[in-house]
C-alpha cells in the first residue's frame, strides 16, 4: 500500500486543489521497495521514470498547483505527469 505522508487531506477532497506529488513520490518509493525486495529490475526502471516525470513537470512549470505558485488543479498536474511518463 503506498499513502502521502500528510494523508488524505479530506477538508480539501473533491476541490481539485491539492497537490499530486506526495502521492506519486510515494508509488515511486512503493516501486523502490519491490525493486530491491524481490530483485525486479522493472519496479526499479518504473521509479526512475516516474521520479523523471515529476521533475520534468515542476521544471517546465506549466502545470503547478497553486502551492507550488501555478494554478492548475490537481487533475491538469497529474495529466502532465501521466504526460511526461
Amino acid at each position: 500500500m503506498a499513502q502521502a505522508t500528510h494523508g488524505s487531506a479530506p477538508d480539501i477532497a473533491g476541490l481539485g486543489i491539492p497537490n499530486p506529488y506526495a502521492m506519486n513520490m510515494s508509488g515511486k518509493m512503493l516501486f523502490e521497495w519491490l525493486a530491491v525486495k524481490f530483485s525486479e529490475s522493472r519496479a526499479a526502471a518504473a521509479a526512475a521514470l516516474i521520479t523523471h516525470a515529476m521533475d520534468r513537470v515542476i521544471a517546465e512549470s506549466r502545470y503547478l498547483t497553486r502551492d507550488l505558485g501555478g494554478d492548475a488543479s490537481t487533475q491538469q498536474m497529474g495529466d502532465a505527469v501521466a504526460a511526461a511518463l
